[in-house]
C-alpha cells in the first residue's frame, strides 16, 4: 500500500498502488486500472479521472453505465455534451407510480419553453448549465 510522500513506481500492483500505471483495487496514477480507478485515465468500477471508461464514471470525458462528465457516453449520464446520442435528453427524473411525466433538461432555454408547453406547464427552471421546462423543478 501507497503511502503519503511514496515516490510513484513505473507500474504499480496492489491495494492502493502509486505508480505511473497502477493496478489494482483503489489505483492511483496515469493510467489507473482496477476497482476504483483515480488518475489521468480510469479504466474500473468507479472511476475518477480525466478519461474514464467504467460502470460509474467522473471526469472530461467519460463512457460507462452512469456517468457525469463534459463530454459522456452511457446510459443514463449527465453533462453538457451527450456524444453518440441525443443531445437533447442529458438529465432526466423517471417516472414513479404517479402520473408525473418524465421531465428533461435542454442545452437551450427555447427548447426547455416550447417542452413546458407541451406540459401544460410554464416557464422553465435551470439545471446546472442546462434547462429544465416549468418553472418549479419536480418532486421525485
Amino acid at each position: 500500500m501507497a503511502q503519503c510522500g511514496d515516490k510513484p513506481k513505473r507500474i504499480a500492483f496492489g491495494v492502493a498502488p502509486l505508480g505511473i500505471i497502477s493496478i489494482g483495487i483503489v489505483p492511483m496514477g496515469v493510467v489507473s486500472i482496477g476497482v476504483v480507478p483515480m488518475g489521468v485515465i480510469s479504466i474500473g468500477a468507479v472511476a475518477m479521472g480525466v478519461i474514464n471508461a467504467s460502470v460509474v464514471g467522473m471526469g472530461v470525458l467519460i463512457a460507462g453505465v452512469n456517468v457525469m462528465g463534459v463530454w459522456w457516453v452511457g446510459l443514463e449520464g449527465m453533462g453538457p455534451y451527450r456524444l453518440g446520442g441525443s443531445a437533447g435528453r442529458v438529465h432526466h427524473h423517471h417516472e414513479h407510480h404517479g402520473a408525473k411525466p418524465n421531465l428533461y433538461a435542454y442545452p437551450s432555454k427555447q427548447v426547455a419553453l416550447e417542452k413546458a408547453k407541451e406540459l401544460g406547464c410554464e416557464g422553465v427552471h435551470a439545471m446546472g448549465s442546462l434547462w429544465m421546462p416549468c418553472r418549479e423543478h419536480p418532486d421525485p
